[in-house]
């Protein structure tokens, strides 16, 4: 599918207002990079955003446990599309020889990096050593990266918190642990692993970092729309900025903050149905089976469906919907009816507190 005349034209224009640049030895297009997130960022939605704007993408958190031990269903999520140019792997696992090796099969698969989690604040994955646990001990860090990045001839790469906890915040630490083992950039985000996804991301602090970093560094946080991510963009010192749940409710979001009032709409109901259009066709072809085709499709439709009018009756509609072709028929049907009419998006709300990578 190519997009129509006047999406396209749009999405041209302010993709021209972005710079390219790089992080270490890593090219990307526009300094604003879709972050991680579990269960969300698969090949069909990197790509899709990767045309909307993002500068690079890093895939979904994948299991080197899982990697180790053959799981089909993982080795699915390590796809990656021959369109997509600037996209990492991220892995998680608390033993080194067993990232080692997941690296090394994941590098088969054409990543542009491999990417170590080392933020991740869920429960399951923590008290196992990895994700934001890896941040405790720096001095381990050093033999488990070199170990990493010894087994794959791609770049490495981290994403950390700011620390543990309060107590614990030693993200200046971290950076240097990495410096000194060949790590090509930080991503940061900017809460300690106790706050989980509540309060406000320490933007002070992260910017508190560049002075002294020997490395590259992404700042990630509450960029929950155009707004605050331009600017991010213009007072920040970080060398880029890491996009998450903002691009979910909207994946315009990298194009609109490079306009010169990031707080005007120029993408409408007609563009976002496109854009369904768009992911309907690269879901169809990522996934075999129809439920879940369904099921990735619709989550999609309904976090980009936020904001417009009549949205949390669309949405209830959109879960009644069993099949593909109902849920694209009511999709078309209601971004249709809505038009022109602006949308609104309460980003003062809590919006997926509970994270997703």
């Amino acid at each position: 599918m190519t997009y129509t005349k006047n999406l396209q034209s749009k999405i041209d224009n302010l993709k021209k207002r972005s710079e390219s640049i790089k992080l270490g030895s890593i090219d990307f297009s526009s300094p604003l990079i879709l972050a991680p997130m579990a269960s969300i960022c698969n090949y069909p939605f990197r790509l899709l955003l990767e045309e909307l704007g993002a500068g690079g993408t890093v895939s979904e958190l994948i299991s080197a446990h899982a990697i180790h031990h053959g799981n089909e269903r993982t080795f699915k999520m390590l796809r990656i599309h021959e369109n997509e140019k600037n996209v990492g792997i991220q892995l998680f696992g608390e033993n080194a020889d067993m990232m080692a090796e997941a690296s090394k099969v994941a590098q088969d698969f054409g990543p542009k990096f491999i990417d170590v989690n080392m933020g991740c604040p869920v429960r399951k994955v923590v008290t196992k050593g990895g994700g934001s646990a890896l941040l405790k001990d720096p001095q381990a860090l050093g033999p488990y990266l070199r170990k990493i990045k010894a087994a794959i001839s791609i770049p490495l790469t981290i994403k950390i918190r700011m620390g543990w906890d309060e107590e614990g915040v030693n993200a200046d630490e971290i950076i240097h642990v990495a410096h000194e083992e060949g790590i090509e950039f930080v991503a940061i985000h900017g809460r300690t692993r106790a706050q989980q996804y509540t309060g406000n991301a320490n933007w002070n602090y992260l910017e508190s970092l560049k002075a002294d970093s020997p490395l590259s560094l992404i700042g990630n946080g509450d960029l929950h729309n155009p707004y605050a991510t331009r600017q991010r963009l213009d007072s920040t010192g970080l060398d880029a900025l890491m996009i998450a749940r903002g691009a979910l409710r909207n994946p315009f979001i990298f194009l609109e903050s490079m306009q010169d009032n990031p707080k005007e709409q120029i993408f409408g109901a007609a563009d976002y149905l496109e854009i369904i259009q768009r992911l309907f066709e690269l879901i169809c072809s990522a996934f075999d089976q129809e439920r879940v085709r369904l099921i990735q499709l619709r989550k999609f439709i309904v976090w980009f469906a936020a904001g417009f009018p009549n949205a949390s009756k669309f949405r209830a509609n959109a879960f009644q919907n069993q099949d593909l072709d109902s849920l694209m028929l009511s999709s078309k049907q209601y971004f249709h009816s809505i038009e022109n009419r602006a949308k609104s998006i309460d980003y003062e709300g809590v919006f997926m507190n509970s994270g997703h990578g």
